[in-house]
C-alpha cells in the first residue's frame, strides 16, 4: 500500500530552548504493513543520523505503545506494527497519534503528530440481517416506514453513501438523508397500495453502499407482511430523545423515558417499546421497560472509555406498526481519575558541580477526566533546590535551582505534587530520589596547623615519633589522603634522609639515631594529598625537637690532657691562702643540667693545702706555703656534670713550689718522658742531632787540618751538647777546663707539651779559672757531674728551695 508522506508545519523555536512552538505534522494510511516510511524526521527536524544517534533519540507516546519507530540509522519514521484506524479512534472524524521525540545532550524534544488516513477495509452493516414489517393492505401510496440505518467504522467518503433495493419491486422505494440533527436516516416508501389478497409478503434486499475505491455494500433481508387494515402507526412524542447521568450512577438508575401514541383502538394501539440492536451494543449498559418506555442502567459507566451513548428504541403497535426514536445519553463526568504522571528521562545521580538550571528530570501529567476535573497543576513540596519549569502543555522539566554542596547534602528526594482542579481535587505524588556525586572540590584538612614532637637523642631506628592526620570532606577516592614529605632543595642533608612518614596512616618515623650535639631541631614540611583528578592537598609543618641525653663527659680544655706529662705550675713560697694556681677549664657537649659541670678535688699529695671551686674550677691554696710541703705536689681534679647518671673526666696536674722564680727545677725524668712520648720533638732532635753531627764532624777535620799547622796550640775549646755533657763534664773536671757556672731559665707554658729552654749569661761574676779534678766526694757529687743525677734528686725531700750559693758549692 503506497504511502504519502505530508509535513504539514515546521515552525521555529519556541523560546522554550527545548520544545518547538508547532509539532512536526505527517499522515500514514492505517493498516499500513511494519517498516512502511512515514516520514523522514532527521531531515525535517534538521539534524543528521549521526546527531541523532549521538544524543539518543527515541519517541515516547503518551500510552507508552510504540506504533511507530525511528530508525536512527536513517533518521526515517516508520510504522512499527499495524495501524488500525477504527482500532485507535472509532468514529471520530480525525484520528490522530500523537508523541514526542526526545533528544539528549542537550535535552531537547519535538512533538510529532501523525495523521492515520482512513481506508475502505469495512462494509456497511445492517443492525439486523433480516428485517420483518406488517403493512395493512390498506396503506396508502406514499407511507414511509423507517429503518435501521446501516453502520459503517469508516469515515468520512468510507462511510454509507447510499441505499438500494434488490431485486427492484413496484411496491417500494428508498428514501435516505440526514436531518436537521445530523442524525442519518433511511425509510421505505410505500409505492402502490398492497393487495393482501394477490400477495401475502413481499421479500427483497436492502443494500447499503459507502463510497470507497472500490465500494463496499451490505444488505439485510426485507421481509413485508400484509396485513388487514392497522391504519395508524405509533408517533413518538420526541424524535430524538436526550438524557443524562452520572458516570457514577448506581444500577437501576432511571436515565429517561421515551412515548408512543398510537391512534387505533384495542390491539392495534396497543404499544411495546424494545432496543433495535445495534452494532456493538449487545452488551448494553441499559435496558428499556417494554411497557413504560424507562430506560434504566444496568451496569457501571466510565465517562473515560464513552462520553455518550445512542440508543434506537422502536415502539410498535399490536397491529404490527412501528416507529423508530434515537435516544442520546450525554455521561457527565465526575471526578474519578487521579493525574497520571508519565516520567520520559530521569538522571538519578547529579555531579555537585552541576550548573543551576540543569535538567534532572523530564515528565509529563495527565488525567482522563474532563473539563475542571482534567485541568492540573504541578508543584513542588519543601524544595528550595530544585523547581519545576513549563516546557509544553503539560510537560515539564525538573531542573536545579542552586549550586549543590554532596558535604552538606548528599541524597535529594524531591516530591513533585500532580492536582486536579476537581471538587474534591485529587492528588497524585511521585517522588524522585537524587543522588549528588562527589567531585574532589575539597582538599585535605590537618586537625592542626602544625605539630611538635620531641625524641631523645641516640634513638633506635624506625622510631614511632607521632602522628600526623588530615580529613577530606569528600567521599571515596577523593576522600583516601597520602601524606608525604615536601622535596627540600637544599645542599644540606634534606631531613628525608632520617625522617619518613607513612603515606597511609601518617606515622612518623625516624631512620637513624639523632644526636642532640650535632642537630637539635628540624622542620619539615608534611604535604596530605587526596586521590582525586586534578589531585588537592594541603601541608603541615612538623618540628621534631631532639631531646638531650646524658651521652657525651666533660673535656677537659686546661690543663691540656694529652700524651704529655702534667703540667707543672709554679707557686711561690710567700704564697698566702687562697692563691690561685690554676683554673681548670672544661666542657660538656651536652645541654642543660646535663652540661652543670662541678670540679671536685679527686687525689693530691697533700690533700690539706689546695682547695677547688665546685663551680668554677679554681684551684687555690687552702692554707700558706711552709717550709715543710713538698717541692712538687701533684693533683687530680674530678670535673663531674649534673645528667643521671652522670658522667666525669680527671684533670691531673702538678705545682713545684719555689723560693723565686730563678730558682728552677726540670725534673730530667721528666724532660726524658718529654721529649720521649712527643714523636714531633723526637723527629726534630734526631734531625738536630744529625745536622750536629754532620757540623761536628766538619769541625773535627777542619780542627785536625789547623792542629797539623799549630803544633803548639795550648788551650782548647770544648763545644757542649745536649748529648755529650756527661763527657764534657768528665774530661773538663779532669783537664781542670770546667766552665764558669751558666743559669738555664726554665719557661713553662701552660698547656704546653714541650718545654722551652733560654740560654742566659752567667749570673756569677767571672772565677779565675780552677782546675778541678773528681777523684772523692759523695757518690751524689760523682753521678751530677756524669749526668746520672737530677738537681732535684740531689735535694733533700724537705729541703726547701736552694740559694745560688748553695747551687754554686754544688
Amino acid at each position: 500500500m503506497a504511502i504519502a508522506r505530508q509535513v504539514l508545519c515546521l515552525s521555529a523555536l519556541l523560546s522554550l530552548p527545548h520544545a518547538r512552538s508547532q509539532p512536526l505534522r505527517y499522515s500514514v494510511a492505517e493498516e499500513a504493513p511494519s517498516g512502511s516510511l512515514v516520514a523522514d524526521v532527521a531531515e525535517d527536524a534538521g539534524l543528521s543520523p549521526a546527531q541523532l544517534s549521538a544524543r539518543r533519540a527515541r519517541l515516547a507516546s503518551e500510552d507508552g505503545r510504540q506504533r511507530l519507530r525511528l530508525d536512527r540509522a536513517t533518521g526515517r519514521l516508520v510504522v512499527a506494527e499495524r495501524l488500525d484506524r477504527e482500532e485507535l479512534c472509532a468514529q471520530a472524524p480525525a484520528c490522530t497519534l500523537p508523541f514526542e521525540l526526545l533528544l539528549a545532550d542537550p535535552l531537547q524534544f519535538l512533538r510529532i503528530e501523525v495523521a492515520v488516513r482512513d481506508i475502505n477495509d469495512h462494509s456497511p452493516r445492517f443492525p439486523d440481517e433480516q428485517v420483518t414489517l406488517k403493512i395493512a393492505e390498506n396503506s396508502n401510496p406514499g407511507l414511509r416506514f423507517a429503518m435501521e440505518v446501516a453502520q459503517d467504522s469508516d469515515v468520512g467518503i468510507n462511510s454509507v453513501q447510499g441505499y438500494s433495493i434488490s431485486p427492484e419491486n413496484e411496491y417500494f422505494s428508498v428514501s435516505f438523508g440526514s436531518r436537521a440533527a445530523g442524525d442519518k436516516y433511511v425509510e421505505l416508501v410505500l409505492e402502490k397500495p398492497l393487495d393482501r389478497e394477490e400477495q401475502t409478503d413481499v421479500v427483497f434486499s436492502l443494500i447499503a453502499t459507502d463510497g470507497g475505491s472500490p465500494p463496499r455494500s451490505g444488505t439485510t433481508q426485507i421481509r413485508i407482511i400484509v396485513l388487514d387494515v392497522n391504519d395508524n402507526t405509533p408517533v413518538f412524542t420526541e424524535d430524538r430523545y436526550i438524557g443524562q447521568i452520572l458516570e457514577n450512577a448506581p444500577e437501576d438508575s432511571v436515565v429517561l423515558r421515551v412515548m408512543a401514541t398510537d391512534l387505533d383502538a384495542g390491539i392495534n394501539g396497543d404499544i411495546s417499546y424494545q432496543f433495535s440492536q445495534e452494532v456493538g451494543q449487545s452488551e448494553s449498559a441499559f435496558a428499556i421497560d417494554p411497557k413504560s418506555g424507562e430506560i434504566k442502567l444496568i451496569k457501571a459507566l466510565d465517562f473515560e472509555e464513552a462520553e455518550k451513548h445512542e440508543l434506537s428504541v422502536r415502539a410498535t403497535d399490536g397491529g404490527g406498526l412501528s416507529a423508530i426514536c434515537k435516544v442520546l445519553v450525554e455521561i457527565v463526568d465526575v471526578n474519578d481519575n487521579a493525574p497520571e504522571l508519565v516520567v520520559s528521562s530521569f538522571s538519578s545521580s547529579l555531579p555537585e558541580n552541576a550548573l543551576p538550571g540543569t535538567v534532572v528530570a523530564f515528565f509529563n501529567v495527565k488525567d482522563r477526566d474532563s473539563g475542571a476535573n482534567g485541568k492540573i497543576t504541578c508543584a513542588l513540596e519543601d524544595q528550595l533546590s530544585f523547581f519545576l519549569r513549563s516546557a509544553y502543555k503539560n510537560y515539564y522539566e525538573l531542573v536545579t535551582m542552586s549550586t549543590l554542596d554532596r558535604e552538606e547534602k548528599e541524597q535529594y528526594i524531591i516530591t513533585v505534587r500532580a492536582a486536579d482542579m476537581g471538587s474534591p481535587p485529587l492528588t497524585t505524588t511521585h517522588t524522585f530520589t537524587v543522588e549528588i556525586s562527589d567531585v574532589n572540590d575539597n582538599a585535605p584538612v590537618f586537625n592542626q596547623t602544625s605539630y611538635t614532637m620531641y625524641v631523645r637523642e641516640n634513638n633506635i631506628p624506625t622510631m614511632l615519633v607521632g602522628v600526623v592526620h588530615a580529613s577530606d570532606a569528600d567521599i571515596g577516592p577523593n576522600a583516601k589522603v597520602t601524606y608525604s614529605l615536601a622535596p627540600v632543595h637544599t645542599a644540606e642533608q634534606p631531613p628525608s634522609s632520617f625522617i619518613s612518614v607513612n603515606s597511609e596512616n601518617g606515622h612518623v618515623f625516624l631512620l637513624r639515631p639523632l644526636d642532640y650535639e650535632e642537630l637539635k631541631h628540624v622542620e619539615v614540611l608534611v604535604i596530605a594529598s587526596d586521590a582525586g583528578s586534578p589531585p588537592l592537598s594541603a601541608n603541615a609543618t612538623v618540628r621534631l625537637v631532639v631531646l638531650d641525653e646524658n651521652d657525651n663527659a666533660p673535656l677537659v680544655l686546661h690543663p691540656a690532657q694529652d700524651s704529655s706529662p702534667a703540667s707543672s705550675e709554679l707557686v711561690p713560697m710567700s704564697a698566702e691562702a687562697g692563691y690561685l694556681v690554676t683554673k681548670v677549664v672544661a666542657v660538656d657537649a651536652d645541654s642543660g643540667q646535663n652540661s652543670w659541670l662541678s670540679y671536685h678535688l679527686l687525689k693530691a699529695s697533700d690533700p690539706s693545702l689546695f682547695v677547688v671551686g665546685a663551680q668554677s674550677g679554681e684551684v687555690r691554696l687552702r692554707r700558706p706555703v711552709t717550709e715543710r710541703d713538698a717541692v712538687k705536689q701533684k693533683l687530680v681534679i674530678l670535673v663531674r656534670d649534673n645528667g643521671r647518671p652522670p658522667l666525669s673526666a680527671t684533670a691531673a696536674l702538678s705545682a713545684l713550689l719555689l723560693n723565686d722564680f730563678s730558682d728552677v727545677r726540670l725534673p730530667h725524668s721528666n724532660l726524658t718522658m718529654e721529649v720521649e712520648d712527643n714523636p714531633l720533638t723526637t723527629y726534630l732532635i734526631i734531625s738536630l742531632v744529625f745536622v750536629s753531627l754532620l757540623f761536628l764532624a766538619s769541625m773535627a777535620a777542619f780542627i785536625a787540618f789547623k792542629m797539623c799547622k799549630r803544633k803548639d796550640l795550648k788551650d782548647g775549646h770544648v763545644i757542649y751538647a745536649a748529648n755529650n755533657l756527661q763527657s764534657s763534664l768528665a774530661e773538663a773536671a779532669s783537664a781542670g777546663t770546667l766552665p764558669h757556672p751558666y743559669c738555664y731559665e726554665i719557661s713553662l707554658t701552660t698547656g704546653s707539651g714541650n718545654s722551652e729552654f733560654k740560654f742566659l749569661k752567667p749570673i756569677l761574676p767571672n772565677l779565675p779559672p780552677q782546675r778541678c779534678t773528681v777523684t772523692g766526694g759523695s757518690d751524689g757529687e760523682q753521678d751530677f757531674l756524669h749526668g746520672t743525677l737530677t738537681m732535684e734528686d740531689m735535694l733533700p725531700e724537705n729541703a726547701g728551695m736552694l740559694s745560688a750559693e748553695q747551687f754554686n758549692s754544688l
